[in-house]
């Protein structure tokens, strides 16, 4: 059967795509739910007997689950993908996802902070003393003044810096590498940081934001630190790293940036994920214009 095939793609995107763990664990999630619905409610032996049809069937039984629109089309993707992988090694012949469509989905528009609001966060706000609480500030800092990701926060070592140039490589989703700017004032507080990390954490680990006993930062350690922290300056229901990264974008968008530069660096794949901005954007011009003319 198909799920046979599992443990090697699992693999192939941990090694090759270099995915993070927690993208691998929720592609692993959804992919076994589709062979235990297939397993449940077909008896095909035959890889290749799978079809469209079969397909549909889990999509249509997920929605009677009342899975939002969002989690199929994830599923969804995680499937399709699969497939494209056991296409190129000859596994199947064809890929029965390719005949579906994605499920409309309610339009979002990204939470962000205001610009009083961030330098509140970063010149404001009481972290706690000691290198724990230089360690959270510096967390939120690069979050936002860089927009990275996360799990590209996590990664980050001090040999991603280039120092002379003021810039870092950051080592994005797909193994993409792109350059990310940073002024004069992040550097020399990063450089202050690795001075306090040496004297109370050591040297040993090459990665630039470590815990107090050395350590690497994990997921779970990061998004408390910011849901945290932008709890003391925003009424927002979403508290979350990535609210800093879209924060960072829509602010950039806001103060006249390019389109096509705020793509790069966020590292997004195409432009269609970076346009979402130019709607916050609208947003904010319509209030303006509410507020402000005559017959608003």
């Amino acid at each position: 059967m198909i799920v046979q095939w599992l443990p090697d793609y699992l693999q192939y995107l941990k090694f090759e795509k270099r995915y993070s763990h927690h993208t691998l664990v929720a592609y692993e999630k959804d992919l076994s739910q589709f062979f235990t619905y297939i397993d449940g409610e077909f008896s095909i032996s035959d890889i290749n007997e799978l079809s469209h049809f079969h397909v549909r069937s889990w999509l249509a039984a997920m929605k009677d689950d009342k899975q939002s629109a969002r989690t199929v089309n994830r599923k969804l993707s995680s499937l399709n993908s699969f497939y494209k992988y056991l296409l190129r090694l000859g596994k199947v012949k064809k890929n029965p996802v390719r005949q579906l469509h994605s499920q409309k989905l309610p339009e979002r528009l990204p939470s962000y902070l205001k610009e009083q609001e961030t330098t509140h966060l970063l010149e404001a706000v009481d972290f706690e003393e000691g290198f724990k609480g230089a360690t959270d500030r510096m967390i939120c800092t690069l979050l936002y003044q860089t927009g990275i990701r996360r799990s590209e926060l996590l990664n980050m070592k001090e040999q991603d810096i280039e120092w002379p140039l003021k810039q870092v490589r950051i080592l994005g989703k797909g193994n993409k590498e792109r350059l990310v700017p940073m002024g004069p004032q992040l550097l020399q507080e990063i450089k202050d940081y690795i001075q306090e990390k040496k004297r109370v954490a050591g040297n040993e680990s090459p990665y630039l934001l470590v815990l107090e006993d050395g350590k690497q930062l994990y997921a779970g350690y990061v998004y408390r630190v910011v849901k945290k922290h932008l709890g003391m300056v925003t009424s927002l229901a979403k508290k979350s790293p990535h609210v800093l990264r879209h924060t960072f974008a829509t602010q950039l968008l806001n103060n006249g940036a390019n389109i096509q530069a705020i793509k790069d660096l966020l590292g997004h794949s195409s432009l269609a994920a970076t346009q979402v901005y130019t709607h916050n954007n609208i947003e904010q011009l319509k209030e303006i214009h509410k507020t402000s003319h005559p017959r608003g």
